[in-house]
């Protein structure tokens, strides 16, 4: 079963909006996990403008299923990471002032400065991944970054998905084979939801975990969070 990574930043954005401590990040991310999600991710930047540096550290002894962090890697997040020893990080090319990751890592251009940075977290024992597109070329040049798996930016798939569902899936399908051939395991995210996530997994059956954030929380809304969570890791049923 595909497991699914709850991000939690939307979470520290609305305690950010007012100030104080509603809601509780800490206690947000105890809950997703006792309601059965797979994992926490957070995606800490620079501006700290949600989930903040603080966070994390406090996170890390609270986490008793999977802990993955993402971010671009500046000095300043390598030492977060290396304090930390989160499960997993995924490393994302986002310059500090984008609003939310929208592209994947140039692998070819940046090979050098990607395997220098996984070298240096592997000695850490930290499980890497990669945020990537559905390039061959990118795919490929991955695999001699010396991670441990990609994530497939699914920005694409999501806004295809409503009115061509095959033609959505069909690159990603071609780039999860490859990159498996290359040795590599396979994350997803961006823009999943209850709506396109089931025909994504099924169609990449050794898809290895979902990272899901703004749609998961926007559903909690109406659903409520355990519900919310239950109805996502029925997508992901084979």
């Amino acid at each position: 079963m595909t497991k699914l990574s709850v991000n939690i930043n939307k979470i520290a954005t609305l305690r950010n909006s007012r100030g104080g401590n509603i809601p509780d990040v800490l206690k947000v991310a105890v809950d997703v996990q006792n309601f059965g999600a797979d994992g926490i991710t957070v995606h800490p930047r620079p501006d700290e403008r949600h989930i903040r540096y603080n966070d994390v550290i406090n996170l890390k002894p609270l986490i008793k299923t999977e802990f993955n962090i993402e971010g671009y890697p500046t000095k300043r997040f390598l030492e977060l990471v290396k304090k930390v020893k989160p499960h997993q990080v995924t490393l994302v090319p986002d310059p500090p002032e984008a609003l939310t990751s929208n592209a994947g890592w140039d692998t070819v251009k940046h090979q050098v400065f990607l395997r220098e940075i996984i070298a240096d977290l592997k000695e850490e024992g930290i499980r890497t991944s990669i945020f990537i597109d559905t390039n061959s070329e990118n795919i490929i040049h991955a695999a001699t970054t010396n991670t441990d798996r990609v994530e497939l930016y699914t920005e694409p798939y999501a806004r295809i998905f409503p009115d061509n569902p095959e033609k959505a899936i069909e690159p990603y399908v071609e780039a999860a084979n490859l990159a498996r051939k290359q040795g590599l395991q396979i994350n997803a995210g961006h823009d999943l939801n209850l709506e396109n996530l089931k025909f994504f997994n099924e169609h990449i059956p050794f898809l290895a975990e979902v990272s899901i954030g703004h749609a998961l929380i926007c559903d909690a809304l109406y659903y409520g969070l355990e519900e919310t969570i239950a109805l996502y890791k029925a997508q992901l049923n084979r």
